[in-house]
């Protein structure tokens, strides 16, 4: 699955599933492109071990100008945009009755919105070039639910039905557009959570155990490549068999 001669974007790459993904991708000889809201030591470290070329680029998703301009960076310096990876993303957890409308707007506005400004910015360029990946980041909650986080289940299910019909409109421009579902991850997000909470969360995974970012990244790194040409519009679990359907 060698991704040589390809340029990635990775939104949210500077830390996280982000950066392990960024890595994966470099790792397969992609020149990787990190678009963050802050600036980090990810893009040395990436070019230092995979001897790609890297750069970081500041950019609000949530912003369509931004998104536009960071896209346009991005071939600037580096040709092109053969592989976009909608990673960024937030939680403002709270029960419905409790949630405030700031805290869904804000996941609602990066984690959804965001994920359309950045497809909208590079499809234009993908079609010029005739291919284009683009990998969405969703989530088993966009597909089951789960209590205090509305804002974020609602926005990852739109993800899923953004990126199917993303693929959709773009297959015949050979366009491929998936999404990833991770579960229950290792990160310092659930580093957060109490021993009882992780003990309960385990119990209902069939594989008992989280997963890593690199198993993220690995899925992502297959969708991102000519092994996946075939595949578009679908929805990959990697959730240790959480949710089946």
């Amino acid at each position: 699955m060698s991704l040589k001669g390809k340029v990635a974007v990775v939104t949210g790459g500077a830390r996280g599933i982000g950066k392990a993904i960024a890595m994966e991708l470099a790792s397969r000889g992609a020149d990787i492109a990190i678009l963050d809201m802050a600036s980090s030591d990810t893009p040395k470290e990436i070019s230092s071990k995979y001897g790609v070329r890297t750069i970081e680029v500041m950019c609000n998703v949530a912003d369509e100008a931004s998104a536009e301009k960071s896209i346009d960076e991005v071939i600037e310096k580096l040709g092109s945009v053969d592989i976009l990876i909608n990673n960024a993303g937030i939680t403002r957890d709270n029960l419905m009755l409790r949630m405030k409308h700031e805290e869904w707007d804000a996941v609602i506005s990066i984690n959804l919105t965001g994920v359309y400004n950045m497809c909208k910015a590079v499809v234009r360029p993908m079609m010029k070039a005739k291919s284009g990946k683009i990998v969405n980041i969703a989530s088993v909650v966009g597909q089951m639910g789960n209590a205090g986080q509305a804002n974020y289940s609602a926005a990852k299910a739109g993800v899923i039905g953004l990126t199917k019909t993303i693929a959709r409109e773009f297959a015949k421009k050979n366009i491929q557009a998936n999404a990833v579902a991770p579960g229950f991850i290792d990160t310092d997000m659930t580093k957060k959570l109490s021993q009882e909470v992780v003990n309960y969360f385990v119990s209902n995974i069939p594989t008992g155990t989280f997963g890593t970012p690199e198993d993220v990244a690995k899925a992502v790194a297959f969708l991102s490549s000519a092994d996946a040409n075939y595949i578009t519009g679908q929805v990959i679990n990697v959730d240790g068999g959480l949710v089946m359907s």
